[in-house]
């Protein structure tokens, strides 16, 4: 019997990144990239050379990439590749992972994850205790009532910051500090900051990621002092004290759960710390559904 070794992920990867990257730059044409024709072409597509000065790489290093040898690729120069290249989404990712860097989409609404029936049904059994689904950035995924109700108080949503998704972190750091739902904000706020931090560590270079961290920086000053802090810390169970215009203060315990099937997401219930909290959560729930409309008729009298 021929034992063969495994072969290294590595080797097995580079390969399949050449094949691919000449794959694709071979369909591109020249007028696809607005660049002259030329004479003398003798395979289709772009050279490597052009490929390269489109990307803003160096046409070694390019060609270092595409023959597979074991370089390192930063997202933002995959990202350049992968534009001048015009790979859709999956063919983008795919590169990604021939070239071992965590692969990260571009933020925008349509691309929030998909919470599932399941999931929402979990919420909503929570309920009479607020319950969220976050990611890793505090992008508000799924909520049940009673969240709705003691955050979102007098219509006023989350802000949901230049992406047009709802964040939490956009939230705090964009009201001033009387109005912030969170009382004893210079606790929660650093804590929160260095819990993101510990996730951002595993997207170090990631467009979504560093453009996501840079918007909020430049939005606030003080979330910007709190990163430069460098301060890490994982989730964890914590007494929260939050305040609502209609029942005052409210002590709250913190609790996150994992989600399989949704990486680095997490469901946020929180219970009352005590009696005048519970009671405080009754009343929140009886107040706003008083202010709740009944249902409009069909204008059949």
């Amino acid at each position: 019997m021929t034992i063969v070794a495994a072969i290294p992920t590595q080797r097995r990867r580079r390969p399949e990144l050449a094949a691919f990257l000449r794959s694709r730059r071979a369909r591109v044409t020249p007028e696809d990239v607005g660049m002259p024709p030329g004479l003398r072409r003798r395979t289709p597509g772009l050279r490597r050379e052009e490929v390269a000065q489109l990307s803003g790489v160096g046409v070694t290093w390019y060609t270092w990439l595409e023959q597979g040898r074991p370089i390192n690729a930063s997202a933002q120069v995959l990202d350049a590749v992968a534009r001048t290249l015009r790979l859709d989404r999956p063919e983008r990712e795919h590169l990604y992972h021939l070239a071992e860097v965590p692969y990260a989409p571009e933020r925008s609404p349509s691309d929030v994850e998909v919470v599932s029936p399941e999931i929402q049904g979990i919420l909503d059994a929570l309920d009479p205790h607020p319950a969220v689904l976050y990611n890793a950035r505090y992008d508000v995924l799924a909520t049940n009532a009673m969240y709705e109700r003691l955050f979102f108080q007098d219509g006023q949503g989350l802000d949901t910051g230049p992406f047009g998704i709802r964040n939490v972190l956009w939230a705090l750091f964009s009201v001033p500090g009387p109005t912030c739902p969170v009382v004893d904000r210079k606790r929660e706020l650093p804590l929160m900051v260095a819990q993101l931090r510990g996730a951002y560590g595993r997207h170090v270079g990631e467009p979504a990621w560093e453009e996501y961290v840079r918007l909020l920086a430049e939005a606030s000053p003080e979330f910007a002092r709190l990163w430069r802090s460098g301060d890490v810390v994982p989730p964890g169970t914590r007494v929260k004290v939050f305040r609502h215009e209609l029942v005052g203060e409210v002590r709250l315990t913190s609790v996150s759960l994992s989600v399989n099937g949704m990486p680095e997401c997490r469901i946020v219930t929180y219970t009352p710390n005590d009696e005048e909290s519970r009671r405080g959560l009754a009343s929140l729930r009886e107040v706003t559904e008083r202010r709740i409309p009944p249902p409009a008729g069909d204008g059949i009298r």
